[in-house]
């Protein structure tokens, strides 16, 4: 009984040392995640008045709506003048369809002392820069009212302004100011994910943005990350011999991997240039291209290009793993396969390839998962084109989130992306075997 309560202290205790570490961990990894999720969830978008922030219920801009009121004010007392006689009545049964408006919002509990709040900042040049102060919340039918009424007194402006009235263009122009001075509930749950989901199906013919994105994403990660296996190894067992200079070797191998990824991207860019680059034109004297501009200017030579690039970057990543591995495999072990008549080849199957798969499996997935994310190389060398044809999802959600300010999407792209990456993971897991992971002492 004893050893079982100091048993369960014991738990207790590890858990308690455990925990600072996974607070640690939700804070930096999961954290981020579930923002992008929470974004995910609403029709995010900077550039757009309305839905430039998160809204979960109906509220009204009151920095605009006071803004407005001066202009409103002025704007009547001019129309009033300029029209006909027959009119101003008209004119003064639209103005007093807003003042009733004013008078009902002004009734609401806390409004009126909101409205005189913000009316001093703004006579005395100050930003409001508080949101508690410059948004307001409102019932659904309140907000309804609200924009019927303005749906209402533009269309009669409107009507006003059919023979070019110059004063009635300008107020019914004012009138959108008040219209987007309400700020709708912008949350849209999963319908940023069903418009992506929409974009993997065939349509025409052609499979849509997203589906493109995914594909080249996933081309590009198989083939380089491929290749950069096969050579990594080719270099890691070369470095691995004993040999004068191995160590300046070593150094210079690495030389690729050390230079920042853009500063690469560039180097690479001018090189491929179909007029002046060196590697271009190389490979157009070897008759790999037709002509030295195709390298980014089709699809072909486009994708060629970045994974060439890519390789020849990473690789020596790659090798450095893989000679780690090599370093922890002992020398007795090929002592012993040449004593049993063992060629060289049969070392490396029997011997390197089971010892180094736990290495092996460390190197693929950490390069699988920074291939899956790439964006600096392909972003600098051609921009996801021509036609997007070499566009990854990173890619695309960096275009949708900045270029496009629409943070909604652009989370949802990043939550797909994220999911990916899971699934990359638990796959290697799965496939390699997690057992190989907890050593080889069974």
């Amino acid at each position: 009984m004893g050893n079982r309560k100091m048993q369960l202290s014991e738990n207790g205790l590890a858990y308690l040392m455990v925990l600072p570490a996974m607070i640690i961990i939700f804070m930096i990894a999961l954290w981020p995640v579930i923002r992008s999720f929470w974004y995910s969830m609403f029709e995010l978008q900077l550039n757009h008045p309305t839905k430039n922030a998160v809204h979960l219920k109906y509220q009204l801009d009151v920095e605009r709506y006071v803004d407005t009121q001066f202009y409103i004010n002025s704007s009547f007392k001019t129309l009033a003048k300029s029209v006909e006689e027959s009119k101003a009545n008209e004119v003064t049964a639209i103005k007093a369809q807003l003042d009733t408006l004013h008078n009902n919002l002004m009734k609401l509990d806390g409004f009126s002392s909101r409205y005189e709040t913000v009316k001093d900042l703004l006579d005395s040049f100050k930003p409001v820069n508080d949101e508690k102060i410059r948004y307001f919340s409102i019932s659904k039918k309140t907000a309804q009212q609200y924009l019927n009424t303005i749906a209402e007194v533009t269309e009669q402006l409107q009507k006003l302004s059919e023979k070019s009235d110059d004063p009635a263009k300008e107020t019914a122009s004012i009138m959108e100011d008040l219209r987007v001075s309400i700020l709708k509930p912008n949350f849209v749950g999963f319908d940023n994910y069903l418009y992506y989901l929409d974009e993997l199906k065939i349509r025409n013919g052609e499979l849509g943005r997203l589906g493109k994105a995914l594909i080249n994403t996933f081309s590009f990660t198989f083939v380089s990350v491929f290749l950069e296996l096969i050579l990594g190894l080719g270099i890691a067992l070369l470095i691995n011999k004993s040999f004068k200079g191995r160590g300046l070797v070593r150094a210079a191998i690495l030389v690729p991997w050390a230079i920042p990824t853009v500063v690469s991207a560039m180097m690479w860019q001018f090189l491929y240039d179909g007029q002046t680059g060196i590697v271009s034109a190389f490979f157009a004297k070897l008759g790999l291209v037709k002509n030295p501009g195709i390298l980014l200017t089709t699809k072909g030579g486009a994708f060629f290009s970045i994974v060439f690039a890519d390789v020849w970057k990473t690789t020596p990543y790659m090798a450095l793993l893989l000679l780690a591995g090599l370093q922890t495999i002992s020398a007795e072990l090929y002592e012993a396969g040449q004593v049993d008549g063992a060629t060289k080849i049969q070392q490396f199957f029997k011997i390197t390839l089971p010892l180094l798969k736990p290495t092996i499996l460390v190197a693929l997935l950490f390069r699988t998962l920074d291939a899956f994310r790439i964006f600096d190389l392909v972003y600098v060398l051609t921009g996801g084109g021509p036609a997007n044809s070499t566009e990854t999802i990173s890619v695309y959600a960096y275009k949708t989130m900045f270029a496009q300010m629409d943070f909604g999407r652009g989370s949802t792209l990043s939550i797909v992306v994220f999911i990916c990456i899971s699934l990359i993971s638990i796959g290697y897991i799965k496939l390699l075997g997690a057992d190989i992971l907890r050593g080889q002492d069974k």
